[in-house]
């Protein structure tokens, strides 16, 4: 391995290590995500949403208080502005949407990364074939007569491990970067379930 990384230059040295990256970025983004709960099924959150909706406020906010669930989280903060009589319903409303925003945001974090990976991967892949071509063909025109085809085909084959290594890191960077796109979408639209079935039937219902 060592060796194929050798003969493509310094380009796939910069793949090897996006490669690197690629991968504790993906291992990191799995830990923040569990931490989130993004795989818990919000089975604790719709039970204290079932205790608000029956007018058991303080069981509601007592089963949510000191989750680290990015749900869970979110319907606290949703029933404390609820309760909050400063605020009016469009203001309790828009103060949820707020930190629903924020809790969002904190969730796509490191998706940014991944996404420049999986565009300048190929790119790099190809930038290197390309610098590869280049040296070979110049090899060659330097033989003159005295080319041999076989140095000539060991130079571009040297040259196309960039563009399959590029490949090799986009590939899993795209399809982990469409993977944490769909859990983060389908936690938005959990979240937004649930601010909406507190704000429409509150504790006095």
């Amino acid at each position: 391995m060592t060796d194929l990384i050798a003969n493509g230059g310094v380009v796939l040295w910069i793949i090897a290590a996006l490669s690197v990256v690629t991968v504790a970025l993906i291992l990191w983004k799995v830990w923040r995500l569990s931490l989130s709960g993004a795989w818990s099924g919000g089975r604790v959150t719709t039970e204290a949403i079932s205790h608000w909706q029956a007018g058991e406020v303080d069981a509601a906010m007592a089963i949510l208080s000191g989750r680290n669930s990015i749900r869970a989280r979110l319907a606290l903060a949703a029933m404390s502005s609820r309760l909050d009589a400063g605020l009016s319903d469009a203001a309790a409303r828009e103060d949820t949407a707020r930190q629903a925003r924020c809790l969002l945001a904190q969730l796509r974090v490191g998706l940014r990364p991944l996404d420049l990976i999986v565009t300048i991967a190929p790119l790099l892949g190809l930038l290197g074939t390309v610098l590869g071509m280049i040296a070979a063909f110049q090899a060659l025109q330097e033989a003159g007569v005295r080319a041999d085809p076989a140095t000539l085909a060991g130079g571009i084959w040297e040259a196309l491990l960039t563009t399959a290594a590029g490949m090799g890191v986009a590939i899993p960077a795209s399809m982990a970067l469409t993977w944490f796109d769909s859990v983060a979408d389908r936690l938005q639209g959990e979240m937004e379930d649930d601010a909406t079935r507190i704000f429409t039937r509150g504790p006095a219902a």
